[in-house]
């Protein structure tokens, strides 16, 4: 009987283990070939993906991480390595060297939106504002607008009138979201 009890029990705690797991992998989204899981924050998960180096070397130049540590909630609109490459030649290196903190500090600050901003919370903001929504960023006194493009399609517009498009939505994290982007956004 004992036995029996014993192998019930591993075969519960078992099923349990794989249910979290299923769980948890379930609610994670793939970005770079890595899972981004809900149970992790913005740096936990971003520090993972492989399309998302350079704004990793970015946050950690501009000494933004324990910042993005923190509690939140934030919303990130994370440029890919792709989006950082169509800069100017010459603009990340730039940017990386310890006398342009400010400025990089600044770009990045622009980049996040304090807020839980999901697809479905920014498309009811933009419906219910007549076709487009303004949001303040960190990078105080600078906004980003959003409007859609389809039914299914987010645009962000920079200050300077540059539009980037969202390629993954809603990766959820433990202190926010994130939103992958296809352009650097300027203030």
């Amino acid at each position: 009987m004992k036995l029996s009890h014993l192998a019930l029990g591993s075969a519960l705690a078992l099923a349990a283990c794989g249910a979290a797991f299923a769980a948890m992998t379930n609610d994670s989204v793939m970005v770079g070939g890595a899972p981004m899981y809900p149970t992790r924050n913005i740096v936990q998960n971003a520090v993972n993906s492989k399309d998302n180096t350079t704004l990793v070397a970015a946050v950690k130049a501009a000494g933004l991480v324990k910042a993005l540590e923190g509690k939140g909630p934030f919303t990130v609109f994370a440029p890919t390595n792709e989006a950082f490459d169509m800069l100017p030649k010459g603009t990340v290196a730039t940017l990386l060297e310890p006398k342009n903190k400010a400025e990089l500090t600044s770009i990045l600050l622009y980049h996040v939106v304090p807020g839980d901003f999901t697809f479905d919370t920014l498309r009811a903001d933009i419906e219910g504002h007549g076709g487009m929504v303004k949001l303040p960023t960190l990078d105080k006194g600078h906004d980003l607008t959003f409007r859609m493009n389809g039914p299914h399609n987010i645009e962000v517009v920079d200050g300077k009138g540059n539009v980037a498009q969202i390629e993954t939505y809603d990766v959820n994290q433990s202190n926010g979201v994130i939103q992958v982007i296809d352009r650097v956004l300027m203030p």
